[in-house]
């Protein structure tokens, strides 16, 4: 627990370097925080709670900058998310105004309106798909010296799509010979009850079909999800070095990496997640912000923007919020759909697979 002068000091810094991405000084703090007391007061107790992991020094001539724990302190002593500014309030009341039509359209635009409401990165994880049903048509296609892409259109109109690395070039004959071999085994299957093809005496061919079958069995993302990324130039923007920017971007192109983040700061009782309380380490320098969304009552998907630590977590969380209740009142009406709200349509992820592992 912090005593009021230094609860205010630390709120003082966290709310300058919010602003400025600078080292606060105790000076500035002394100005500001209307505490009525002296730099060199606010000096030591800044001191102190560096002392206690609240405040970190880049180096001895420089101010102070909030660590984790002090980020943490600051949100939980929030009254609750700031109201959306009205401009951002039409924003969201006509954008969803005009919601029609497929789930997947709708959740698309939402992430990018969710990134224009907060400046940073937006993650919408889609329902999950209801059982894909038996397999309709599977064919092999040759993209590539060393690239076959296997194709499967399932009974309910989902197309799933898996990149094969073949260590070998691969003859348009033996890509033919194991697409007709897939297909004449598995056709009225399941994917998840999918077996290994006979052999066919030619150990390339076999090879090849054995991989596809692997490959559309064992898909890398959670399966049935569907994500939507939106904003990531923004949040380039939010840091200056680049290798933070490199990995950041990177693990935007990760759905399963998003998928599990978010799944996991919901499943630990949390709205913020801040730097390393996350677990994703290569995110250290980052906050997510997530909320669900529901159908009847049953939550379906997941909203979440992706910030620097040292984001206005008050606007966030109230985009956050804001934008997973329309989408609940929007899903959960589903006469303001088109299509079946929970029923994504035709879909397919594009995934690579080493030889004779699974994708």
């Amino acid at each position: 627990m912090l005593d009021e002068r230094k609860a205010s000091i630390l709120r003082a810094v966290v709310e300058c370097h919010i602003r400025t991405a600078q080292p606060v000084s105790s000076s500035y703090v002394a100005d500001m925080s209307g505490l009525g007391v002296s730099p060199a007061t606010v000096r030591n107790e800044m001191a102190v709670l560096e002392q206690e992991g609240y405040l970190f020094q880049p180096h001895s001539s420089a101010g102070r900058v909030p660590t984790d724990k002090g980020y943490r302190f600051f949100v939980d002593a929030l009254a609750g998310p700031a109201p959306l500014e009205p401009a951002q309030a039409e924003l969201v009341r006509l954008f969803f105004a005009r919601t029609h039509g497929e789930i997947e359209r709708l959740l698309a635009e939402t992430s990018g309106l969710l990134s224009s409401l907060t400046d940073y990165a937006a993650v919408v994880v889609g329902p999950n798909a209801p059982e894909p049903g038996r397999v309709r048509s599977i064919q092999l296609v040759k993209l590539a010296p060393h690239l076959v892409l296997a194709v499967a259109v399932l009974g309910n109109g989902a197309v799933e799509r898996r990149a094969i690395e073949t260590p070998k070039e691969m003859g348009e004959a033996q890509v033919e010979k194991a697409s007709g071999k897939v297909a004449t085994w598995f056709a009225g299957s399941s994917l998840d009850k999918l077996g290994s093809p006979e052999p066919t005496g030619d150990g390339e061919v076999d090879n090849l079909a054995g991989a596809a079958v692997e490959a559309l069995r064992h898909p890398e993302e959670p399966e049935g999800s569907h994500v939507f990324v939106g904003g990531a130039a923004r949040m380039a923007r939010a840091f200056d070095a680049v290798g933070t920017i490199r990995t950041v971007l990177g693990i935007l192109e990760q759905q399963y990496v998003l998928v599990s983040l978010l799944r996991d700061v919901l499943d630990s009782g949390l709205t913020v997640a801040i730097g390393t309380e996350h677990g994703v380490q290569p995110l250290a320098d980052c906050s997510v912000v997530v909320a669900p969304y529901e159908v009847d009552g049953e939550r379906v998907g997941t909203v979440g923007i992706l910030g620097p630590t040292r984001m206005h977590y008050d606007q966030a969380l109230a985009a956050v919020a804001v934008v997973s209740n329309k989408l609940t009142r929007v899903l959960s009406d589903s006469s303001s759909l088109t299509d079946d709200p929970l029923v994504p349509g035709p879909t397919g992820t594009l995934q690579a697979s080493r030889w004779g592992s699974s994708s």
